[in-house]
C-alpha cells in the first residue's frame, strides 16, 4: 500500500514571507493564491493521518557547512551577511503553514532537499513511498525535489496551484515541460483524490 507524505519547500519568512529578499516571487505567490492552496493541501494531509515535512533552508553566520561559491545566485545572496541566518525570522516556517506535530528538514547548502540531509531516512522511517510537494520556487527548488525523489524511488506529485517560480511563464513551462514529465500534477482541490 502506498503511504503519503507532503514536502512543503521553503515556504519560510525570509523566502516569501514578511522579510524576503524576494519580492517578485511573493508577488507571484499572491496571485496563484499559493500560500493559500498550499494550507488547504496540508489541512487535508493532517485530517487524514498524512505527515507533512517543512523542507527549509538556512545558513550559519560563518557560513561553515554551506557552499558560497560553486553556485552565482548563492554567491549573490550571501554577500548579504544576515541572509537567511540559522536561528532568524526569515528561516522560521509561515505561520500559516505550520502546526505542532509537523516536521522539518533543514539543510545549509544547495537547493534542494535530500541532499546532505536525513529526508530520505526520515521518509523511509514513516514507510513513505510518494511524496506531494508544494512550495517554492519552480525555477530550482521544487525541481531539485522532484529529481531527487525519483531518483531515491519515491514516486512525486506536485500541486501545481501550490507552487510557483519566476517569471510566471517560465515556471508555466517547467510545469508543462520539466515537472510533467517526473511527476503527476493536481491542483489543491484533487490532490487527495490521486490517491494516499
Amino acid at each position: 500500500m502506498e503511504r503519503t507524505a507532503v514536502l512543503v519547500m521553503e515556504m519560510q519568512r525570509g523566502v516569501v514571507g514578511d522579510v524576503t529578499r524576494f519580492p517578485e516571487l511573493v508577488a507571484v505567490c499572491d496571485k496563484r493564491r499559493v500560500v493559500a492552496n498550499a494550507a488547504e493541501v496540508l489541512r487535508g494531509a493532517r485530517s487524514a493521518g498524512v505527515p507533512v515535512i517543512h523542507c527549509t533552508a538556512a545558513f550559519r553566520a560563518d557560513r561553515a557547512g554551506s557552499h558560497t561559491r560553486n553556485s552565482p545566485f548563492l554567491a549573490h545572496l550571501l554577500k548579504d551577511p544576515a541572509h537567511m541566518l540559522e536561528g532568524t525570522g526569515a528561516v522560521e516556517v509561515l505561520p500559516e503553514l505550520w502546526e505542532p506535530g509537523d516536521l522539518e528538514s533543514r539543510r545549509h547548502h544547495g537547493f534542494s532537499p535530500f541532499t546532505g540531509t536525513s529526508l530520505d531516512m526520515t521518509l523511509r522511517s514513516l514507510d513513505v513511498t510518494r511524496v506531494v510537494a508544494v512550495g517554492v520556487s519552480l525555477n530550482l527548488g521544487i525541481q531539485g525535489l522532484a529529481i531527487e525523489a525519483v531518483n531515491l524511488g519515491y514516486r512525486v506529485t506536485v500541486v501545481t496551484d501550490a507552487v510557483a517560480g519566476i517569471p510566471d511563464d517560465y515556471a508555466q513551462a517547467v510545469l508543462d515541460h520539466t515537472i510533467g514529465l517526473l511527476a503527476t500534477r493536481v491542483t489543491a482541490a484533487r490532490v487527495w483524490e490521486a490517491g494516499r
